[in-house]
């Protein structure tokens, strides 16, 4: 591939000038924005609207040290053992260490989160923790963590929100980020937004799989422009499926959080057989990895398409205030979780890898920071623990915007060199055509030969086909958001289908039947490209 996208000359189009910019409207994107000096100028960058992003989705809430029988120690213990041997201490220690301050600050802001008879905040469990330290407003705490920041955000005078712009590539100088090549949706025009500071929050790239509870934008941009500038990417085999997701005929995508189990939901085989105790000690409570194969054997098995969740013993209305978006949505589709089984089977949820960082959210790019989803700094090992994804993006959008902020104000305080004109010419080939045809068979293959079970002979059928198509459409000329988008999705296609055939073992959410083993002497180690 080549460096860029597109053509650009910075010289003669529309150029705006910031001293941040931040793709990503999510959790991450705007909290970074939020925590940066009032006198920074700062762009947010999102691909759709500001109320579209993973962290909306989010149900089951943040984890925090807060109970008197809990501690930053014990989170630390359970972050590892979900991470399967791969987590870095350093961050995970940051991660836990720096949680209460940032849920203090969301609460500041505003965030209602559900509070216990005497005011305190509610703690609940979910899979993998050895203590009730989940946080939550509802089931849906994403949106109202979300709906509160960007409405605080939308009142700074320094962050300018641009809406429906597609990033397409960050500008680079010797190794050095000079800004971020858009291109305006509504506008139908490319722009550069000039900054020696970007910071991806794009999140994942769960749209390489058929089935999966991410927004639609989630197409892994970020991780792929990063990678054209230079950046390593790291753990891209580690993509994790959510055991419990809605199966109806009109919804597949539909998210049953981890709480739910937490709550005491069992899950139960198309017998009506509960299964979990006999796959693992914590049963239902399990970590996701080990729930979700769990559910894809007893389908393969039993040769069905599903299997139930069944919280339909505890209080009517109990569930339906503590679950009151998942009540309402399954009512919708003649499921009353109160009295009937729920049908779920596992879907893409959350990429561990991602864009390689420190525990500043620094990349191999200087000026280029990621953080969230996007960001691989290895807190999550092989597996990531429930409720910790809005939890990262909250403790190292902070650090990001600590160091972005005092780099500003250390250029400021002596005279910056302007970058030279930058222009970028490719030779255009034939216009690529066949852009959704492409986009769904990439989806299907990945689902088929990429997901909970791999092997050898999968793998390299999925490697076949993906190397074809990125021959048919090299060389083509691109010019619309669908068009970047496939391209982004070919090139990681291709590295998590690498990742997956280097790990000869399996490990977290990484499981191969020809390598069903852990190999701690050659595996203990992250793969990085």
């Amino acid at each position: 591939m080549e460096r860029y996208l597109t053509n650009f000359d910075t010289g003669t189009m529309p150029t705006e000038h910031y001293d941040a910019v931040i793709i990503g409207s999510g959790i991450a994107g705007v909290y970074t924005a939020l925590q940066m000096e009032r006198e920074v100028k700062i762009a947010i960058v999102t691909k759709e609207t500001l109320e579209i992003s993973n962290s909306v989705l989010a149900q089951g809430g943040i984890a925090v040290s807060l109970d008197k029988e809990d501690s930053p120690a014990y989170h630390f213990k359970d972050t590892l053992y979900a991470g399967a041997g791969l987590c870095d201490e350093q961050t995970v220690w940051a991660l836990v260490n720096e949680a209460a301050e940032n849920i203090g600050i969301l609460c500041r802001y505003g965030v209602n989160f559900d509070r216990s008879e005497n005011h305190q905040l509610a703690l609940s469990r979910e899979a993998a923790h050895s203590k009730n330290r989940i946080i939550h407003t509802g089931d849906a705490t994403g949106k109202e963590v979300c709906d509160t920041l960007i409405a605080a955000v939308l009142k700074y005078p320094n962050v300018k929100i641009h809406e429906r712009t597609f990033a397409i590539d960050i500008v680079t100088q010797d190794n050095q980020c000079r800004g971020l090549l858009v291109y305006d949706e509504d506008s139908k025009e490319k722009r550069f937004l000039a900054s020696d500071a970007v910071i991806c929050a794009s999140g994942g790239y769960g749209q390489l799989y058929h089935y999966t509870t991410n927004p639609p934008v989630a197409t892994g941009d970020g991780a792929a422009l990063a990678h054209r500038a230079g950046c390593k990417l790291m753990d891209l085999e580690f993509v994790q499926f959510h055991p419990t997701v809605l199966f109806h005929p009109q919804n597949r995508s539909f998210l049953i959080s981890e709480a739910v189990r937490g709550e005491g939901a069992i899950l139960l085989n198309s017998n009506g057989e509960r299964f979990m105790p006999g796959y693992h000690p914590m049963a239902e409570l399990a970590p996701r990895d080990v729930v979700s194969r769990a559910i894809f054997e007893e389908i393969q098995k039993n040769e069905t398409t599903h299997v139930f969740l069944d919280i339909s013993h505890k209080d009517t209305e109990y569930l339906r205030n503590r679950f009151p978006n998942i009540y309402k949505t399954c009512l919708g589709y003649g499921i009353d979780i109160t009295k009937d089984r729920i049908p779920v089977a596992p879907a893409e949820h959350y990429c561990m890898g991602g864009i390689q960082t420190d525990a500043w959210g620094r990349t191999g790019v200087e000026g280029f920071y990621a953080c969230g989803e996007a960001a691989c700094n290895g807190i999550h090992g092989a597996n990531r623990l429930a409720s910790n994804s809005l939890l990262e993006g909250l403790v190292f959008g902070k650090r990001i915007a600590q160091e972005v902020s005092r780099n500003v104000f250390e250029r400021e305080a002596k005279a910056v060199t302007q970058p030279r004109t930058l222009i970028f010419q490719k030779t255009s080939g034939e216009p690529l055509k066949n852009t959704a045809s492409l986009k769904a068979q990439i989806r299907k293959l990945m689902t088929n030969n990429v997901g909970i079970i791999r092997n050898e002979e999968k793998l390299q059928k999925a490697m076949t086909r993906i190397l074809e198509i990125k021959e048919q459409i090299q060389g083509r000329e691109y010019s619309d958001i669908e068009q970047w988008e496939l391209i982004n999705m070919v090139a990681l296609s291709e590295m998590v289908i690498k990742s997956a055939l280097l790990r000869t073992e399996s490990r977290g959410a990484h499981y191969r039947t020809d390598y069903p083993q852990t190999d701690d002497i050659h595996w203990k180690k992250n793969t990085i490209l």
